[in-house]
């Protein structure tokens, strides 16, 4: 894709919303890490561990990108991304991690580091799935997304609370990459047809897929609060 092609933009844009929906956790974890450090270097630490994870984010979604190229693999990684657009969509159930204080910058500084790849698998397959081997695109969007979660974290968890069908919207997208993966895997378009079948039923696909991840996010929701009800 060349720099002034519409595809191009539209994927930045998928990869910067995809990472604000998906690291809202991840932007609190950041700040529990970092809150027992002294006011003045409590901000160093949040930007300093947001760029080491911004470097070694890039790396982990690289190698991942990479090896979907492998037959099959993009059909694992598309079912990977319906459960995590499916749980997205889902209200934690689970109770609030912790992560202990660090009263070091560079003790603080791993903490986040560590924190946020270990957190953050759910981005990386989202984001190589958006991607498709564009460094560029990696690069770029994890860039300019991951210091916007960092710098306003607080921000976009409101946003989100008060605008419920935003997170439904990016469940939505998810689903709808995940269709369009599905599609660009070598050993499902060469078993339909060929590459230009699977471009001809991409967006059917992908709009089914979409439509798969909020219908079973929405039955789901709707099962547990009747089990919640019932106990």
């Amino acid at each position: 894709m060349s720099f002034d092609s519409p595809a191009l933009w539209l994927a930045l844009l998928q990869i910067i919303w995809i990472n604000i929906l998906l690291s809202g956790d991840n932007a609190v974890v950041i700040a529990m890490a970092c809150r027992s450090l002294p006011e003045k270097t409590r901000k160093w630490g949040i930007i300093s561990g947001a760029g080491v994870a911004v470097g070694l984010r890039i790396i982990f979604t690289g190698i991942v990108a990479t090896l979907l190229a492998l037959p099959w693999l993009k059909l694992i990684g598309s079912l990977a991304l319906m459960y995590i657009a499916v749980d997205l969509a889902l209200p934690n159930e689970a109770g609030d991690e912790t992560v202990e204080a660090s009263d070091s910058l560079w003790k603080a500084i791993g903490t986040v580091a560590i924190a946020d790849i270990v957190m953050s698998l759910d981005n990386v397959v989202a984001v190589a799935a958006v991607a498709n081997g564009s460094w560029f695109l990696l690069i770029v969007g994890l860039a300019i997304s991951i210091p916007l979660i960092v710098a306003g974290s607080s921000l976009v968890m409101k946003v989100l609370d008060r605008f419920p069908f935003l997170v439904w919207a990016g469940a939505a997208l998810l689903g709808w990459v995940a269709g369009e993966m599905l599609l660009t895997d070598v050993a499902i378009s060469s078993r339909i047809g060929g590459e230009d079948v699977a471009h001809h039923w991409a967006y059917p696909v992908a709009g089914a897929s979409a439509l798969l991840v909020v219908g079973i996010a929405y039955t789901v929701g709707r099962l547990r609060k009747a089990r919640a009800h019932a106990e």
